[in-house]
């Protein structure tokens, strides 16, 4: 018995001064994106269960980082200094590093690696992201074109996660990595009601505008659904909502938000008819159990994903249908029926939440320590 209290003893020590490093460097200055959310909601959930250090390579990154959680600055992910990034982490004696994308330096290591591949999405549609530059754009586009690059880099880590079941199955089936693969969940942010709104003839789209999106689908479903606005509430290039624009029959049923604040966005849900989305691609759907953890409808394609992400708490259509979107609209005019499906929803949210990500997380790093 001893013995045995010692080595449990000397477990929890070992596990208590695990120095962890969390690569917030892809956290976006001004607006967050995607990846930006998840690595700044996911390193405060982390930092509630452990000690941890961030690692920015801009201070102006920190206004979109929570606060109180100490930091380094580092050189951008982007430049050739990433080469050696290693070796400052080997200097600061890191134990574990977590990097919420698959690129990061690790040449001469010394301390246990944990990549992120996010999705497989830019594989089926390799265009870049319009915000990195002309240069990285190209190297995304050509990095793409074959799976044998991202062998490369997750063969870096020691382990590899991944946001959702149906990733961790696409990077199985295509064998992208011998390295353990864990899912650490996307989870919804806690979007508060600033006023109780009652229920408009109004849907939300928030996402952005890459050609997958599907986005189109929605403006011709308006022609079906007269009475309906539709508010677009990400930023949206001047092109794209330029080209956008053409399929409008009626500017009216259309609001372009460019950017809806967190207080905007709540605003929209609390009266909206349904979340809408159209996608033909996803990683994972964070709008999703957004609007159904908020209370609002979720209308959405028929895909694998978003069967995992939104169980029976979501109506499903054909993303090449605007009848099918169109028809699921109206049967939450029934308000029985709306009740039903936001109870659904609720207790499908309830498995996703940041603290159940970071304690998944941390379960990873004592096993790696």
């Amino acid at each position: 018995m001893p013995s045995l209290f010692k080595e449990r003893l000397t477990t929890v020590l070992q596990f208590i001064i695990m120095n962890i490093f969390f690569d917030a460097r892809w956290t976006r200055i001004g607006t967050h994106d995607g990846v930006s959310r998840y690595g700044s909601e996911l390193v405060a959930a982390l930092a509630k269960i452990h000690p941890v250090t961030m690692i920015i390579w801009d201070k102006r990154q920190l206004a979109l980082l929570p606060k109180d959680i100490p930091y380094v600055v580092f050189n951008n992910p982007n430049s050739l200094a990433e080469l050696f990034v290693a070796r400052k982490l080997n200097k600061l004696k890191a134990d574990v590093v977590f990097s919420p994308l698959q690129i990061m330096g690790s040449w001469g290591r010394r301390y246990k690696l944990i990549l992120t591949l996010q999705d497989l999405i830019y594989y089926r549609h390799p265009k870049p992201p319009t915000f990195l530059p002309t240069p990285i754009r190209l190297v995304w586009w050509l990095f793409h074109q074959a799976y044998w690059p991202q062998r490369l880099l997750l063969a870096q880590a020691d382990y590899v996660t991944t946001v959702s079941k149906t990733s961790k199955r696409l990077i199985e089936a295509h064998k992208l990595t011998k390295r353990p693969i864990g899912v650490i969940y996307n989870a919804p942010p806690l979007l508060k009601r600033s006023r109780t709104s009652s229920i408009q003839k109004e849907l939300v789209y928030m996402g952005s505008f890459m050609p997958y999106k599907n986005v189109e689908l929605l403006l011709k479903a308006l022609s079906l659904l007269p009475e309906y606005k539709l508010h677009l509430a990400s930023r949206i290039t001047p092109e794209r909502r330029a080209a956008l624009e053409k399929l409008i029959d009626d500017p009216r049923q259309v609001v372009f938000w460019n950017g809806a604040s967190d207080i905007e966005y709540a605003d929209m849900l609390s009266r909206a008819m349904a979340l809408v989305s159209a996608s033909k691609d996803e990683g994972f759907g964070l709008p999703l159990i957004e609007a159904m953890a908020f209370g609002t409808p979720v209308v959405c394609s028929d895909m694998e994903i978003f069967h995992e992400v939104a169980g029976d708490g979501a109506l499903f259509f054909n993303p090449d249908s605007p009848k099918e979107l169109a028809a699921c609209i109206r049967r939450l005019e029934d308000s029985q029926f709306r009740r039903r499906l936001i109870k659904k929803a609720t207790t499908q949210t309830q498995q996703f939440s940041w603290e159940n990500s970071a304690r998944a997380l941390l379960e990873i790093m004592k096993q790696l320590g």
